[in-house]
């Protein structure tokens, strides 16, 4: 079945999504853009406790938008982020010449590293499949542009589908996120990832508004039923 990731800005809103049932406490300011990173300090708050109250409860945390170049800046900030005690930490990829070296250097560090591959113009099946060889837990695909639409808006099912059979048949966890809305379950359930990532969907008043927990816990519920899911493409 597939996990519920809720992304969350402090510690309020962690233990409110923790009590409401999600999966995974994903950490980021989503002031600051797609992947906006939380303070150090903040995040050290929110994984004390949530810890304390939860052990085995997963967390992640992203280490901001960054220029697809700046290497030197995203190792630093996934150290950083690394040592704060999180579970996994999330980097965006960007298309381009440098996803690859960048890809590399994050295989490098001691910390669980997600690549997060920002989406809006479509998947680079190659790329992924080479994260899928490098030895990291989890690979995700999401969107950089958040009032563009949905990631379905920018990728169609069968490269999500090659995305996900690609990394499950590696061993690798693969999620996706990116305005995913309730409406959108049906193609989850399809597509069955090992977790899918909320934020927008889950608060009053968009992604920068107060998260609800009832939507936190119905959300949930939905990823978490049985039924009969759209189809996937042949």
């Amino acid at each position: 079945m597939t996990s519920l990731l809720t992304s969350v800005r402090n510690v309020e809103e962690a233990l409110q999504a923790a009590t409401a049932g999600a999966d995974l406490i994903d950490l980021k300011e989503p002031g600051a853009g797609a992947l906006g990173a939380l303070p150090a300090q903040t995040v050290r708050e929110v994984v004390g406790a949530v810890r304390a109250r939860w052990p085995g409860r997963l967390l992640s945390a992203t280490i901001g938008d960054l220029a697809p170049a700046e290497h030197a800046v995203m190792m630093l900030m996934a150290d950083t982020i690394g040592k704060c005690g999180v579970d996994y930490v999330k980097v965006g990829i960007a298309p381009g010449a440098q996803a690859r070296e960048a890809l590399q250097r994050l295989a490098t560090l001691p910390w669980q590293v997600v690549p997060v591959f920002l989406a809006d113009h479509g998947v680079d099946l190659k790329l992924v499949e080479e994260a899928c060889a490098m030895g990291f837990p989890a690979v995700m695909a999401d969107t950089a542009a958040k009032q563009a639409g949905s990631l379905f808006d920018r990728v169609d099912m069968g490269t999500l589908a090659a995305m996900t059979g690609m990394a499950r048949s590696r061993g690798v966890k693969v999620g996706l996120a990116g305005s995913l809305q309730p409406g959108h379950l049906p193609r989850l359930l399809a597509l069955a990832p090992d977790f899918a990532g909320f934020r927008g969907a889950l608060c009053d008043g968009g992604r920068a508004g107060r998260l609800d927990p009832a939507k936190v816990a119905a959300l949930r519920a939905g990823l978490q039923r049985t039924g009969t899911p759209e189809p996937l493409p042949a």
